[in-house]
């Protein structure tokens, strides 16, 4: 897939990433928030694979963002912990735009060394 360039140059980092599984299922799934879905409806709907929805679905459950019964998933009907969490992904995207993203190894060696 291509952009033109003007659209390169215009937009910011952020603005070209491509958002996430779990976004796109939090997308669908609030847009459709009067609706509980199978989970091959969703990774159809929501563009992920199927091989992956089912791994996302269960991490974003532990996150208390959906709901699960039988084999139906919906949007948790806990809009505050939405907003915080929404708010929470976008403070974190802004620090990466201005200081970088974490790097992991580097975390992981800084707590190795404070142990020490």
């Amino acid at each position: 897939m291509s952009i033109d360039i003007e659209e390169f140059e215009e937009r910011t980092s952020a603005e070209l990433e491509e958002p996430s599984n779990a976004e796109r299922v939090l997308r669908f799934l609030f847009e459709n928030r009067d609706k509980a879905w199978k989970a091959s409806t969703i990774a159809d709907r929501s563009n992920v694979n199927e091989n992956s929805i089912s791994a996302v679905l269960n991490r974003l459950k532990e996150q208390e963002l959906v709901r699960h019964k039988g084999s139906y998933w919906a949007i948790t009907d806990d809009t505050e912990r939405l907003r915080r969490a929404h708010q929470f992904h976008r403070t974190i995207q802004r620090f990466n735009e201005l200081y970088g993203e974490e790097d992991r190894d580097e975390w992981i060696e800084a707590s190795e060394r404070a142990d020490e």
